[in-house]
């Protein structure tokens, strides 16, 4: 248990604080004003004082500007990723070559895979058909049909 502080128990200064001297709290103010004033300005280019001398028209367009010229850069500097070089281009690979390739690597691709659908080679009409409901269950009823499918 901690003991009780009283301070009737502690003696007072035999003395009383010395005065502060004549004028000090005048002169106070202005002594911690030079302690605190920055330091001669540096010229460098991150100096922006030029910057907040133009209007907030001219501050606007130049932000704009430095904005639009980073797009225009970037798109320039990945303009050459996006044009495919010739040993990328898929249609100057021979086919032999590109079968080949695909049947050695470790993908799991067999001939049937590779294999091509054929395509058939009928034209669509470029208007709609105007067929009536016994024209086209005729139709459907001339197509082969599998049991899988009902």
């Amino acid at each position: 248990m901690k003991t009780p502080f009283r301070l009737d128990e502690h003696p007072r200064r035999p003395q009383p604080l010395a005065p502060p001297p004549d004028g000090y709290f005048d002169r106070l103010p202005m002594q911690i004003m030079q302690r605190v004033q920055p330091a001669s300005p540096a010229t460098s280019w991150t100096d922006l004082r030029w910057l907040t001398a133009l209007s907030a028209p001219m501050r606007t367009a130049l932000a704009a500007g430095v904005v639009l010229s980073g797009f225009v850069g970037s798109f320039l500097l990945s303009e050459n990723s996006l044009t495919p070089s010739t040993a990328t281009n898929l249609a100057a690979v021979p086919r032999t070559e590109m079968v080949e390739y695909l049947l050695v690597s470790e993908l799991p691709v067999t001939l049937t895979d590779l294999a091509e659908l054929p395509v058939t080679e009928q034209t669509l009409p470029e208007t709609s058909l105007h067929v009536s409901p016994d024209e086209l269950q005729e139709v459907l009823d001339t197509q082969p049909t599998e049991d899988i499918y009902l």
